[in-house]
């Protein structure tokens, strides 16, 4: 099972979040809900990186099945908001596939 952790500050902003696990909802290659959740997660990465030009404190296995993400504190408002916006975008995707392969993927939201 894939175990999504997303861990925010008092404010609600989200500080960072971590995946681990594996879906094991198919064969190697062919398990679409690991799948989607490497696109969606490493998309909501790129588009952060890329867009907010901000660097992320990033951690992942060789093997895979293992990614944290910790959000530095941005220098404005309108940055932090736009992190946020990107990141809770990412975690709307995964609840999608949470509830249709809750077997396969947990999110937790603290």
């Amino acid at each position: 099972m894939i175990e999504v952790s997303v861990t925010r500050q008092d404010d609600g902003y989200i500080k960072s979040f971590t995946l681990s696990g594996h879906a094991e909802s198919g064969p190697k290659g062919y398990d679409l809900v690991c799948a989607g959740v490497s696109a969606i997660s490493f998309g909501a990465v790129n588009a952060v990186l890329t867009l907010c030009e901000v660097e992320l404190d990033i951690e992942q296995a060789q093997e895979g099945g293992y990614l944290s993400v910790n959000i530095p504190s941005p220098s404005n408002e309108q940055l932090k908001d736009n992190i946020e916006l990107l990141l809770n975008g990412m975690i709307v995707s995964l609840r999608t596939i949470e509830r249709e392969y809750s077997e396969h993927i947990q999110i937790e939201d603290n």
